[in-house]
């Protein structure tokens, strides 16, 4: 999905009221890309659990998560196939592309799965009658699947001139794809689990009554409802933060592809931001259990760049799944992608599934607490109000979570601090392992007997030696050493090096 943020033109205030008119048909054009979500949990068929810290979303643009085909030498199947296995587990049906269509109905765009032409719209409008997949749907719930209804899109028409504008249209959702009852139901008697926001374009200009009117309409309801959002990673310094600081999101997928701060960049404090992410999710979101998944390409053709290999994703998601309590795990773009692509999902899956067998502890504030005044050099680390900080250039101000201030979140951690002392002072190295030839280190990783930290990836390059990658925090005051953990503390040093 493109990563630019456009201004969409203002739209006309319309309400979709059910006409009885001729049945008007047009032509389907395929969206170029598809989301898919794709959850990781055990091989046998349980209910989704949004608590678990092994979700894979995958989305097709569809946002279509599923929906878009976006793979064009193999398009997608019907919903029902990728049911089949236990690799993906909820799927967002993408995309509802435009908001105030024909007849003021909405329109959905399903790529070659649904379109005007085979399936008819409902009269006087272009919305597409895809009554076709409820079992599709009810298929897939039933094996504990969950399936929502993606709004936006890389092309999509959406937006809101008004609050009220925004709740009545909450209440034309709930009562088409949701709880509700209409005569216009495009996917039948099936009933979606909730709804996905893809933060494509326009403005979130009265986002949250349209959000928190769902909300109001789900409480109470006999099944559990889902709301989740697809920001790019550059969100939270964009005019979209205003949303998500003001409604509650039971997940978010962020895109971490087409962005400076996308997988392309892990290990660059500079740019990988996923533990400012972390920390809006656990000190400013309305809900402090929101999970975050990192979003990622599920082959080098589905984006315009931040794909990574297997083996690359798989052990970011490991290191970010024991750096940060709210990881919930990775979101593929997407099914038809995933699926071409030596079924890229089922690498990621079972990465996590066997990090999910292993009781979670927060990493320990091993770095030096921050100390108010000093000056450090680009690359130090601090540990500070229950993170682990790494400073993306020299600097004396306290670590924020501005996302264009000095300091990245590079792990939370619980426990004092190490001593405050300066940059490169003794340092306490318990529990880091000692240097190895034969291990390909992580940026930000670190070793013993002094303690140092890569500046990047270091394959093979010697601590002190001419390469110059790593950075001397000063002797250990302990030779209690690890021969299992690197940076941080709880992760292990077998991580292969991103593969850039």
């Amino acid at each position: 999905m493109p990563g630019v943020i456009l201004t969409l033109p203002a739209v006309k205030p319309q309400f979709y009221v059910e006409h009885q008119f001729s049945s008007v048909s047009v032509r389907s054009r395929m969206h170029p890309l598809s989301l898919l979500t794709i959850g990781l949990h055990a091989l046998n068929v349980v209910a989704f659990n949004n608590s678990r810290r092994d979700n894979v979303l995958g989305i097709n643009s569809i946002f279509s998560y599923w929906g878009q085909s976006s793979n064009t030498t193999n398009a997608q199947h019907r919903l029902a196939f990728y049911c089949a296995d236990n690799v993906i587990d909820v799927f967002p049906i993408a995309f509802l592309q435009k908001f105030f269509g024909t007849g003021g109905a909405p329109e959905i765009n399903l790529a070659n799965t649904c379109n005007p032409a085979e399936n008819g719209t409902f009269p006087g409008t272009s919305l597409i009658n895809c009554a076709s997949l409820a079992p599709d749907i009810t298929s897939c719930q039933a094996k504990g699947k969950i399936v929502t209804l993606s709004l936006g899109g890389a092309e999509g028409t959406f937006g809101f001139q008004s609050s009220s504008q925004a709740t009545a249209f909450a209440h034309t959702v709930w009562n088409m794809f949701l709880g509700g009852s209409s005569a216009t139901r495009p996917f039948g008697h099936a009933i979606l689990d909730g709804i996905d926001l893809d933060f494509e374009n326009g403005t979130s200009d009265h986002f949250a009554p349209f959000v928190n009117t769902i909300r109001s309409l789900a409480k109470g309801a006999d099944k559990q409802y889902y709301i989740t959002a697809a920001p790019q990673c550059t969100s939270l310094d964009s005019a979209w933060s205003g949303l998500l600081n003001s409604t509650s999101f039971d997940a978010i997928y962020v895109q971490f592809y087409n962005n400076p701060c996308g997988l392309q960049h892990f290990g660059s404090a500079s740019y990988w931001n996923f533990g400012l992410w972390d920390h809006w999710a656990r000190k400013t979101s309305l809900n402090k259990n929101v999970k975050v998944l990192i979003g990622a390409p599920a082959s080098s053709g589905a984006t315009q760049g931040g794909y990574v290999s297997a083996n690359t994703l798989r052990n970011i998601t490991i290191q970010m799944r024991k750096s940060f309590p709210s990881f919930g795990g990775v979101m593929l773009w997407d099914a038809s992608q995933a699926y071409a692509n030596n079924r890229y999902d089922k690498a990621i899956k079972s990465a996590l599934s066997a990090a999910e067998r292993a009781s979670y502890k927060l990493p320990t504030c091993f770095a030096p607490a921050y100390a108010v005044g000093t000056a450090y050099p680009a690359s130090s680390e601090v540990s500070f109000e229950g993170y682990i900080w790494q400073a993306k250039w020299s600097s004396s101000s306290k670590p924020t979570s501005d996302p264009n201030g000095d300091w990245s979140a590079i792990s939370a951690c619980s426990g004092a601090a190490a001593s405050s002392h300066p940059f490169n002072s003794t340092s306490i190295c318990d529990e880091i392992a000692a240097w190895s030839s034969s291990v390909a280190y992580l940026g930000g990783m670190q070793v013993v007997d002094h303690l140092w930290t890569t500046k990047w990836g270091a394959h093979a390059n010697v601590p002190g030696g001419s390469a110059n990658v790593w950075i001397n925090n000063g002797a250990c005051t302990s030779n209690h050493v690890s021969s299992t953990s690197s940076f941080p503390a709880a992760s292990t040093s077998s991580l292969l090096a991103p593969n850039y």
